[in-house]
């Protein structure tokens, strides 16, 4: 079965070395109303991108999952209607009232539901699929067997599972902490991600039991180990997190989970300068979060990157310091250690220059979370080219491509080649002189003789046929594999009323839950903050059984560095925490 690599880009320089590496699918900002403020694109770049996508039948999704203002609907809508011509292959959306306008104008655009729907509950994605959605994002708290039962339940749905990268630490549209500290809406794409900064752990009356740690910070998302079973559990599309990732790491990881994928559901080879390895890309520590069950997930630490290990320190000079590896280290290295770092100035003997003074001592452990060699590999380009075979017979020139798109065209006539022989040599040669162009040839077989045709004939000869032939590609992918919306419709909802956690944030998207039979009793937090003390955030990860409290009834609390005081409610029949409004 072929599965879906979908990789994320912030610019169109990122989207195009994406593609390159092998991407299946690319997902970018729209120019507004995407879930990553600072990564809108313009329609004139997402034209491009579409255009290089589809030679290699690679989809292109926009996202415009934020929610909206009365006011903003009617411009996404519009918005919408510009993106529809320039052929992107699907919307990502979350709020319920632009799909209920959607709906009402019939759009032919495929609708993924964004995982900002907290798209956790089996309910909840069966109700999407019978509205007639083209695919739900999974959250990212599900486990195995969680995504295997959705998938058992709506096997005609496609599902996409992040797979690699950052992780929320509230489960996805139910993070209201950085509207309610600062005004800045995680539903609105302006996350001033307070879950990075540092708390203290405390006892409701007042006992510390840790001071000053990233209690809310996550490791990052590695489930590379694990894609067969996420692909026999129903998974089709593997979701790379990182909308304001650089250049060099989505290359890095969307190489990476390219080999792990193997072949996927787009065309062409990718050939890479370098050997991807997750480490070597920003990473605060890998986790696999809840696939297999409750893990390690927490890094109370740092925020910051922390790399691939390095080893320990065996020796410390004046301003030199030696570590046990078996990597080789560079200038401009990057070097993390206990929420700390520093550069390398130089390596000479062993001996590692550090760019300042560092507190460190024997036996601390180092990380490298910056390879300077790595990522000048990384650097250089990536050229992505599609196989094709090409036959020759009965006066007539055959292509055909690694998708069974074939061309057909007469062979040029001319004088007979007074050297049969090298004629065809010469043809060889030049055909498979195909450069930096978007085809490779795998394979030539010549069963007639060639006419007399010099070396600038045979490079137009080939220069037309490959671009007739992506032409027919790109006829096919128009017409036989672009996707489709089918007609959505209105079910019924699994709940008889939802509150401010469905986000509702305008009429359009109230009058949408009511058309799915379904009572409205409060606007999105955005909207009006509610009296009633409320969850701010609802989680997977447990500060009680990373503090090894598991069974612990004390009542806990978190307090920031203003001495704000956040209340934390354990539900461990779910085996979730939230964190409340004080």
């Amino acid at each position: 079965m072929k599965t879906e690599l979908l990789s994320p880009a912030k610019d169109k320089i990122t989207a195009l070395a994406a593609i390159d590496c092998g991407a299946d699918a690319v997902y970018i900002g729209a120019p507004a109303f995407g879930a990553r403020k600072n990564a809108a694109n313009s329609l004139d770049d997402i034209k491009e991108i579409v255009e290089y996508a589809h030679k290699f039948w690679t989809k292109v999704f926009v996202t415009m999952n934020t929610i909206l203002t009365d006011g903003e609907l009617e411009e996404a809508l519009d918005l919408v209607k510009k993106l529809e011509p320039i052929g992107i292959d699907a919307l990502i959306i979350q709020d319920m009232g632009l799909l209920d306008k959607l709906i009402q104008t019939k759009t032919n655009l495929p609708i993924h539901i964004s995982t900002q729907c907290d798209n956790y509950l089996p309910q909840k994605v069966k109700f999407f699929n019978e509205m007639g959605v083209s695919r739900v994002v999974l959250a990212r708290e599900l486990s195995m067997e969680q995504i295997r039962q959705i998938h058992s339940e709506n096997p005609d749905l496609e599902l996409e599972a992040f797979v690699h990268g950052a992780l929320c630490v509230s489960m996805s549209g139910q993070c209201y902490l950085s509207q309610f500290i600062g005004g800045r809406s995680a539903n609105r794409g302006e996350c001033a991600q307070p879950c990075r900064k540092k708390y203290s752990v405390e006892t409701a009356d007042g006992k510390v039991l840790k001071k000053d740690i990233h209690a809310l910070c996550l490791k990052d998302f590695n489930a590379s180990n694990l894609v067969n079973e996420m692909a026999e559990a129903g998974v089709y599309s593997f979701k790379i997190e990182g909308r304001l990732k650089d250049t060099n790491y989505v290359k890095n990881i969307t190489a990476y989970y390219r080999q792990k994928l193997g072949k996927g559901a787009s065309s062409g080879r990718s050939i890479y300068p370098f050997i991807p390895n997750p480490e070597k890309s920003f990473n605060r520590g890998f986790t696999e979060y809840f696939l297999n069950g409750r893990c390690d997930c927490f890094n109370f630490e740092s925020p910051k990157s922390k790399g691939e290990y390095l080893g320990k320190v065996v020796e410390i000079g004046k301003n030199w310091i030696k570590v046990k590896t078996n990597k080789s280290l560079h200038p401009q290295d990057g070097i993390y250690f206990e929420g700390e770092g520093f550069l390398v100035n130089k390596v000479e003997n062993d001996k590692i220059y550090p760019n300042k003074t560092v507190n460190l001592k024997i036996g601390c452990e180092l990380y490298r979370n910056f390879d300077s060699e790595f990522d000048k590999e990384v650097s250089k380009p990536v050229k992505r080219q599609i196989k094709i075979d090409v036959n020759i017979e009965n006066n007539l020139i055959t292509l055909i491509d690694e998708d069974g798109v074939t061309l057909t065209k007469p062979l040029p006539q001319g004088e007979k080649a007074n050297n049969p022989e090298k004629m065809e040599e010469n043809f060889v040669k030049q055909f498979n002189k195909t450069g930096e162009g978007d085809f490779y040839i795998s394979d030539i077989k010549i069963a007639a003789e060639l006419p007399f045709m010099p070396v600038s004939a045979i490079n137009q000869l080939r220069r037309e046929l490959f671009k007739d032939l992506m032409t027919k590609r790109l006829k096919i992918y128009n017409s036989n594999i672009k996707e489709i919306q089918k007609p959505l419709k209105y079910t019924e909802y699994f709940l008889k009323e939802v509150d401010y956690r469905a986000n509702i944030h305008n009429k359009s998207a109230k009058e949408f839950y009511e058309k799915c039979g379904v009572k409205v009793v409060e606007q999105s937090f955005e909207s009006k903050r509610p009296q009633k003390q409320v969850a701010l955030m609802r989680c997977k990860h447990c500060i009680k059984y990373a503090l090894g409290m598991c069974k612990s009834p004390e009542k806990l609390v978190l307090r920031d560095s203003h001495n704000n005081i956040y209340p934390l409610k354990f539900d461990c029949k779910n085996c979730e925490m939230s964190v409340l409004t004080n």
